[in-house]
């Protein structure tokens, strides 16, 4: 809910246990005056007082002469004054970065507004309200209008803005952020997800200090090293109590969030594009959408954080939200066979899997122009005539034959030198004139942002998708942007091309999901290197990591658990010896550790013995089973791989009626310490049936005096997992 009171001249945004208060100063300046725990719609005027600061610059507000640097904008500039990071820079018609907003004007809406071309979160089912709020800079010749749309039941702010020309000459935009706001920060601690890859998403907590704590992306994607999310919290805030704040940004490429710790120790939250690689050059009457922040806030601790996230994604974002989704439970090709493979050995994978329950059977890399390794043809994608000379059809025969669907990889934002398409069109790579472009994993990147890129990569793919019975599409990215620059934009637009790449890649995506509606899409980038809500508005899946290894899955799930829900991640039981750690894991812990994700296999199912394809099928019987509740049920992270040898979570169905417990051991030890594991989210009323125990007990007993747990005897890498069953169910 969204309401203005006219007197105090604030705007209250309230959802179901926040607050978020804007007030007008009479001068016309825009603060922010609080965020956080729900609150009555008092007057804050008493609170954040403007004041005067001695050697520092003063302006006249209506409450007299106060300090610029010691004012809570809710939209900063750059060069009035505040000191501190700014959410918006433009060089204007006078050559001259300095700015200054002031209130133009407001409309609370109705549902949520359109940001164009780009992924955001909608409406869905639930009656929403927007606030729209106008602010000009007539002297520097812009206005912006900042757009929060309250999610009252999850619990999140959405924000981006939209910036416009309103002169006769171009401006430049320097720095934008889609979400700016000040806390109070003498106990806080910021905490990201860091890594790299096969190793994504770890999660890293140290205080907040004066000066500024930032990650940032700029390699053309959102990165394995550091993820567009972060959690603000209190220094005492633990996974179920405390106060915390999560930020993220609905964006795939280039961003930057930071906390700016000042003098005064406010802090200064902001998320947005990385001004290291973005500018744009705004003609008259032209207007730019930033990408769209997620903003919420937590009593309960960074559980009820995550999932505040977790709910506004499977109820609000895009493909994620939809009623109708149902994950496919599929097999990939790669690591049984890579680059190996011929119409003949794909028959007989596909053959090996009938019978084991398996949705889909998916071809990964090699299918296409001539490809034996990864020296060639990406660009190509037409069929390879001598590993396929029956192009697909006696493939998807022998997998509809066999009860199962197909699906197929593609890598479409990448071109080999040694492709048909680079000997058409060598300009066609991201490369700048004069310098030859780096290659990475003997590969170039696609221009995304030429038009005409965009059209020849449709067109290819849709021929293959319309020509056949294709159900799944792996989306791949293997390689991060270098030599920034693209043959069709000026020379003073090339720092808009990062911007433009990512605009193109959403609008391809978006033709070929309008195209082909019954395709469904699954992320990746050399596994988890663009995990974020911008692909996942697209693709309602993402390939977690490229480490299936069931130990380091662990610390990576649990930490991408902080800003995604379980559903989006896709975890598959693979081979051992894993294929990137060597090590060797029991059956029923890789199993136990992928079971909450979207699940799948990843070997070859030809070369197990009898005894690990029952498992599959108990397995996939235990999926099912579990589906409605790894899709709408709530998560809990219960203890922590990165501060223990154990690691377990929990998740619970939407009734109560229902729960999945799942404990594993990174490491064996003698004479273990019994575990006595107290859960969460249980009703406290109800009798929970434990099979694998073979006892009742009540939620609140689960809950307060908790689960005794055994690690199992002479098994390296053990895990138990645990049904809770309601009784009267």
């Amino acid at each position: 809910m969204i309401t203005y009171e006219h007197d105090s001249r604030a705007f209250y945004l309230e959802t179901d246990n926040t607050s978020y208060v804007i007030r007008i100063l009479n001068d016309s300046i825009v603060t922010h005056s609080y965020y956080g725990a729900k609150i009555p719609r008092e007057d804050l005027a008493y609170y954040n007082v403007p004041a005067a600061i001695n050697f520092s610059a003063s302006i006249q507000t209506g409450s007299g002469c106060n300090s610029p640097e010691a004012l809570r904008y809710e939209y900063p500039t750059f060069g009035r004054g505040d000191y501190r990071s700014p959410a918006v820079i433009v060089q204007g018609c006078d050559g001259s970065d300095v700015n200054e907003l002031r209130y133009l004007s407001h409309r609370i809406l109705s549902g949520t507004p359109k940001v164009a071309d780009l992924p955001h979160l909608d409406t869905n089912t639930d009656p929403l309200q927007t606030l729209e709020l106008v602010l000009e800079d007539p002297v520097s010749g812009y206005e912006v209008c900042l757009y929060y749309t309250t999610f009252d039941a999850c619990d999140v702010i959405s924000r981006h803005a939209v910036i416009r020309n309103i002169t006769d000459s171009p401006i430049q935009i320097k720095a934008l952020c889609s979400a700016s706001f000040d806390i109070e920060s003498s106990d806080f601690d910021m905490i990201t997800l860091q890594g790299s890859w096969a190793r994504e998403r770890h999660v890293e907590r140290y205080p907040l200090h004066h000066g500024v704590s930032a990650i940032s992306s700029r390699r053309g994607a959102s990165s394995h090293q550091l993820n567009p999310f972060a959690a603000i919290a209190e220094r005492s805030a633990t996974e179920h109590s405390g106060a915390v704040y999560g930020i993220s940004l609905i964006y795939s490429g280039d961003f930057r969030l930071a906390a700016e710790v000042d003098h005064f120790d406010t802090a200064r939250i902001q998320i947005g594009l990385n001004p290291e690689t973005f500018s744009w050059t705004l003609n008259p009457g032209a207007v730019f959408h930033t990408p769209e922040a997620i903003l919420t806030y937590s009593q309960t601790g960074l559980n009820g954080m995550s999932q505040n996230l977790h709910n506004v994604c499977r109820q609000h974002l895009g493909k994620c939200a939809d009623p109708n989704l149902k994950h496919p439970i599929i097999i990939n090709s790669w690591e049984a066979m890579y680059f190996d493979f011929n119409e003949a050995k794909m028959i007989q994978f596909i053959k090996d899997c009938a019978g084991l329950g398996i949705d889909t059977v998916v071809m990964d890399d090699g299918w296409f122009g001539h490809r034996d390794d990864d020296f060639t043809s990406l660009g190509d994608w037409f069929i390879y005539d001598r590993k396929l000379p029956n192009g697909l059809t006696h493939i998807i025969e022998t997998c509809r034959q066999n009860g199962m669907n197909f699906g197929i990889w593609f890598e479409p934002e990448m071109i080999s030198r040694d492709s048909e398409l680079f000997k058409a069109h060598p300009d066609w790579c991201i490369h700048l004139p004069h310098r030859e472009p780096i290659e990475s994993r003997h590969q170039l990147i696609l221009d995304m942002s030429r038009p005409e890129v965009v059209d020849c990569i449709f067109e290819q793919m849709s021929k293959i998708l319309r020509n056949y019975d294709i159900s799944y599409v792996k989306w791949d990215m293997n390689r991060h942007m270098t030599d920034n620059g693209s043959a069709l934009l000026p020379q003073g637009c090339q720092n808009e091309l990062a911007h433009r790449y990512m605009l193109g890649v959403y609008h391809l995506i978006a033709r070929l999901e309008a195209q082909f509606p019954h395709v469904f899409f699954e992320g990746c980038s050399g596994g988890g290197g663009r995990f974020d809500f911008g692909m996942l508005y697209y693709m309602p899946q993402i390939w977690t990591s490229d480490d299936s290894d069931a130990v380091e899955r662990l610390k990576i799930q649990y930490g991408t658990s902080f800003a995604y829900p379980p559903c989006t991640m896709v975890a598959h039981v693979s081979a051992c010896p894993n294929h990137q750690t060597g090590r060797t894991t029991p059956m029923e812990t890789r199993g136990n550790v992928a079971q909450i994700c979207s699940f799948g296999y990843e070997f070859d199912v030809g070369r197990l013995s009898e005894e690990d394809k029952a498992a599959i099928r108990s397995q996939i019987i235990k999926h099912r089973q579990m589906e409605d509740m790894i899709n709408h049920g709530t998560f809990y992270r219960l203890v922590s791989p990165f501060e223990t040898a154990l690691c377990a979570w929990q998740m619970v169905s939407k009734h109560q009626n229902q729960a999945f417990v799942m404990v594993a051991w990174q490491t064996g030890a003698p004479q273990p310490k019994p575990l006595y594991l107290k859960l969460h989210g249980l009703d406290p009323t109800k009798q929970y049936h434990i099979p694998q125990l073979g006892i009742a007990r009540s939620g609140a007993t689960l809950m307060h005096v908790g689960l005794a747990v055994t690690m199992p005897a002479n098994v390296d890498h053990a895990s138990v997992a645990f049904d809770l069953i309601d009784q009267q169910a």
